[in-house]
């Protein structure tokens, strides 16, 4: 039987407080958020750009947050500076050094309890859920952070959420992912929604896997495991 972590345990795991694949990537190139997500953040923020109030852009999982401090940067260099707020988030706090630009605000938390104080346009999340537990419970809280027309996209490996048993959840939980609102390409491993939502998966969560192995993408990552509601 394989030994389940709590959300403690699991935070002082070597194979996630060592996890260096997200740490200095960066906006573009070759494993640059475009690439990673399908989707130009600048292009994204900017056709949502409005004079009544700030584009709110949160990138979760963000590493040293070097991504945010070039978007920053770009996006004030176009004159949007008051027009858009960007929040990073990360388990670590080893954030890049120098200043940060003002639209730019970079948190050490949890993405599992982290609690923010506002609803955002846009969501981002890459390679970063491969390291938490309660993957399907961090979904129910974003789908929660998104304002009516906000657009959320993430990599999602589905194989990675198990059953009591260790077999994965299969087709059972993509079914039930688009019947809570979100979109899951198999193939590009990506998960994504538009919209906010009040989502409840019918699982409970049982704890996670340090010792899962490489993923797809040739990285240790984190399985985690269910058990379905009667």
């Amino acid at each position: 039987m394989t030994r389940l972590l709590d959300d403690g345990e699991l935070a002082r795991s070597s194979v996630v407080a060592n996890c260096t694949m997200n740490r200095e990537r960066s906006l573009s190139g070759s494993n640059g958020y475009g690439r990673e997500l399908g989707m130009d953040v600048l292009t994204e923020i900017s056709a949502r750009a409005r004079a009544s109030q700030p584009v709110r852009w949160l990138d979760l999982c963000c590493g040293s947050g070097r991504a945010p401090v070039e978007a920053a940067s770009l996006l004030a260099g176009r004159g949007m500076t008051g027009q858009v707020e960007i929040t990073g988030l990360d388990l670590v706090d080893h954030f890049v050094p120098g200043s940060v630009p003002a639209m730019l605000r970079l948190v050490s938390g949890s993405v599992a309890d982290w609690v923010p104080g506002c609803r955002f346009d846009l969501i981002t999340c890459v390679h970063g859920l491969h390291y938490v537990g309660d993957k399907l419970g961090v979904l129910s809280r974003i789908a929660s952070w998104l304002t009516d027309h906000g657009r959320f996209v993430a990599n999602f490996d589905a194989r990675s959420v198990r059953r009591e048993d260790g077999a994965p959840a299969g087709r059972r939980l993509t079914a039930q992912l688009r019947a809570q609102g979100f979109a899951y390409d198999s193939v590009r491993r990506r998960i994504s929604r538009d919209g906010y939502g009040q989502v409840r998966f019918p699982y409970r969560y049982l704890g996670a896997d340090d010792q899962a192995g490489p993923n797809y993408t040739g990285q240790a990552a984190v399985d985690s495991f269910y058990e379905p509601l009667r």
